[in-house]
């Protein structure tokens, strides 16, 4: 197999030299979540391409065009950088720490509210659909609450329910609400909306922040 890799492979010639650039840039990784075919090293230290999907092999028409669209980007290809992966390392950097942070189960927020766990995932799921909860599904299936959006007794903090609502309206992927309001925003001066929004004072500038992403986001969809 290694063998017919290497001869679709192009010899080591285009496909090690984008092997090489995409390992030089740090971009390996996103082949795959990008849905453009990828390759591995051997034994051997060779690159090896194959098709995502049907893993096989790559010819040398396809590396070539594979060469053309990772170039695609800027004035010069030669030393042009494939926005796209770059775009899906920083979600893939931002989902990590978004990860890393604190959310709840439905079990361990039904612990925290002192109710069922039953009672506790409709409730989510009702809250949910009217835009009061930020709400995340993982690619894996399991539901997340965030943390960062409930108060001690695990109820949406009051002065979010506000902010929450037209980010929420808005279809906005949760994932990116749950970023824009955990991490410092432009549209607040660097403040991290949550945290502005405790402030009596500045929770009217966090809403209004809101509102016009949640305007942003729609004008894009």
């Amino acid at each position: 197999m290694h063998g017919r890799v290497r001869r679709l492979g192009d010899d080591g010639g285009t496909g090690e030299r984008l092997a090489a650039w995409l390992e030089e840039i740090g971009l390996a990784d996103q082949l795959g979540p990008a849905g453009l075919p990828s390759f591995r090293r051997g034994a051997d230290g060779a690159a090896y391409w194959t098709e995502p999907g049907t893993g096989e092999p790559l010819t040398p028409e396809r590396l070539t065009e594979l060469d053309a669209v990772l170039h695609q980007q800027g004035d010069e290809p030669a030393h042009a950088v494939p926005v796209a992966l770059v775009q899906l390392r920083r979600k893939a950097a931002v989902r990590a720490g978004l990860l890393a942070s604190a959310w709840h189960t439905y079990a361990s927020l039904a612990e925290l509210r002192g109710r069922s766990e039953n009672a506790t995932r409709f409730a989510v799921h009702k809250a949910a659909e009217r835009g009061g909860l930020l709400v995340v599904v993982h690619d894996d299936g399991r539901t997340m609450v965030p943390a960062f959006q409930l108060d001690e007794a695990g109820d949406v903090r009051t002065e979010l329910g506000a902010v929450l609502e037209p980010l929420l309206a808005a279809r906005m992927d949760p994932w990116q609400v749950w970023a824009w309001l955990t991490q410092p925003a432009a549209l607040l001066g660097g403040q991290v909306p949550h945290e502005a929004a405790r402030d009596p004072e500045e929770v009217r500038l966090v809403q209004h922040a809101a509102v016009r992403l949640a305007e942003r986001a729609r004008a894009s969809a």
